[in-house]
């Protein structure tokens, strides 16, 4: 399938796929320039006058081609952007294997570099890199052990091309995360606002997660905060470095290596379709 390309007056073209339910809109600009902007991203958010996504991401033209495939840029649903989304990423790296007819791919991100793998039955493989441990690197706003945070609850402050705040619990399924996510998305600690997760462990290499994405709310799943939840609970002795984890949505599997943080998982390409000038128009 040849890049979506936006003849002028024609609308914008965009993919809707989805990783385990956490859902995205994919516009490809690798023929021009990032036509997204927040007030766009923000009305194509929304489920009954829009869209509808958890994230937008914006396929892009590598800086270098040479060096990478392509360059992914990502909006969260309040049009506020995000270095990191795991499970987009795993959906556009299918996108573009099954286009190139390849099983490996780099691409770049505010993140950094990554690479993506096809894992064999239908899987995604994505490796999102080493975690961030270290406080200033998450951010938070001062120097506390990143461990267990000075917060009622005692979570575990990770970064993974984005702030994360991980709550181990008894009980996953009892916490309202409608009212506790929120509580701690704007916790002075974290400068940048941050996702919220709620993890039980359910054996030394299981667990089980819900999530509040900062920026979009509640979600069926989330690619980054799955990698965050299993880096803190092998580094609480929690679990070993390879976990399973259930979400909302599905399961995901992580594996902790040495050369960062790999998540694979099932993807879906569900329809492609355009903005219409007349929406684009109002979208400003």
């Amino acid at each position: 399938m040849r890049a979506m390309r936006t003849p002028e007056h024609s609308g914008l073209p965009f993919m809707k796929m989805q990783g385990l339910g956490n859902d995205f809109v994919v516009v490809d600009a690798r023929a021009g320039a990032n036509p997204v902007t927040p007030a766009l991203a923000r009305a194509v958010a929304d489920r009954h006058f829009g869209v509808g996504f958890d994230q937008l991401a914006v396929i892009a033209a590598p800086a270098d081609p040479a060096q990478a495939d392509a360059h992914l840029i990502f909006y969260n649903a309040d049009g506020s952007t995000s270095a990191a989304c795991g499970n987009a990423t795993r959906c556009i790296a299918r996108f573009l294997m099954n286009e190139s007819g390849r099983d490996t791919l780099i691409l770049t991100t505010d993140r950094g570099t990554l690479t993506a793998a096809d894992a064999g039955d239908g899987l995604t493989s994505v490796n999102m890199g080493p975690p961030q441990l270290d406080w200033r690197d998450i951010p938070l706003a001062e120097e506390v052990d990143t461990l267990e945070l000075p917060i009622e609850g005692a979570p575990t402050a990770t970064g993974m091309g984005n702030p994360h705040c991980t709550f181990f619990v008894e009980d996953a399924e009892r916490v309202t995360l409608e009212e506790f996510g929120p509580l701690y998305e704007h916790h002075p600690l974290y400068p940048e606002r941050t996702n919220v997760q709620i993890a039980q462990i359910v054996g030394p290499d299981h667990i089980r997660m819900r999530v509040w994405e900062r920026g979009v709310g509640v979600t069926l799943a989330s690619g980054s905060s799955s990698c965050a939840t299993a880096v803190a609970a092998a580094r609480r002795g929690l679990t070993g470095r390879k976990v399973r984890i259930d979400l909302d949505g599905g399961t995901l599997w992580i594996d902790w290596r040495e050369d960062g943080v790999w998540m694979t998982g099932p993807t879906a390409h569900v329809f492609t379709g355009t903005l219409t000038p007349e929406f684009l128009e109002r979208a400003v």
